[in-house]
């Protein structure tokens, strides 16, 4: 693996380095740099700060956990089994992003554009994502249990065998959508919206 001293890390702030993938850039800064399209598969990220960084299309299956990607420009990356763990979305653009399968356990998502975002089987346990838009959602498959989706839009998104124990949907809107074989145990459904849904029946 290579680390940090043996890296250029301002021409990897340009973006000049476009293969980065095995690479230690665990706690290093690179705020605002312009990464779009750089490949970090397989790198150490950890808690590496990316703040209004361009990662437009980027390939970011790696570990970054506790990383700090606030309004970083994430349109198109590919996020796929990413150990985020602990990170910070907020003001992030997140359009057109693959999460599934990943690793979101306690990250901060709230307010966010969500809407038609691939989440199947990602780990959101704890997570944050008070106010987020998730409008045709794919979370199915995911593990949601006590995290707090208060005041997101989760119309027509897909939650089918979705883990949802515990979970925040207060003044939620689901509006038409999918909860075949959903774990609701213990969910928080005050003032939720739940029209169209199974759950609407059961009052």
């Amino acid at each position: 693996m290579i680390h940090p001293p043996l890296l250029d890390l301002p021409a990897i702030a340009a973006g000049k380095i476009r293969n980065l993938s095995h690479t230690h850039l665990a706690g290093v800064d690179l705020s605002g740099a312009n990464l779009a399209g750089v490949d970090f598969s397989q790198g150490n990220l950890m808690g590496i700060n990316l703040a209004g960084a361009n990662l437009q299309w980027a390939i970011l299956r790696a570990n970054l956990r506790g990383a700090d990607l606030t309004g970083a420009n994430l349109v198109g990356a590919d996020l796929r089994n990413a150990d985020l763990r602990g990170a910070i979305f907020l003001e992030a653009q997140m359009r057109e992003v693959s999460l599934a399968g990943a690793f979101l356990a306690g990250s901060i998502l709230s307010h966010l554009d969500l809407s038609g975002i691939d989440l199947r089987g990602a780990d959101l346990r704890g997570a944050v994502l008070v106010g987020a838009c998730l409008q045709g959602a794919d979370l199915s498959g995911a593990n949601l249990s006590g995290a707090d989706l208060s005041r997101t839009d989760l119309e027509e998104a897909l939650l089918n065998g979705a883990w949802l124990r515990g979970t925040n949907l207060s003044q939620a809107s689901l509006f038409c959508a999918q909860l075949d074989l959903t774990d609701c145990r213990g969910t928080i459904f005050s003032q939720t919206r739940l029209a169209g849904t199974p759950l609407d029946s059961q009052g």
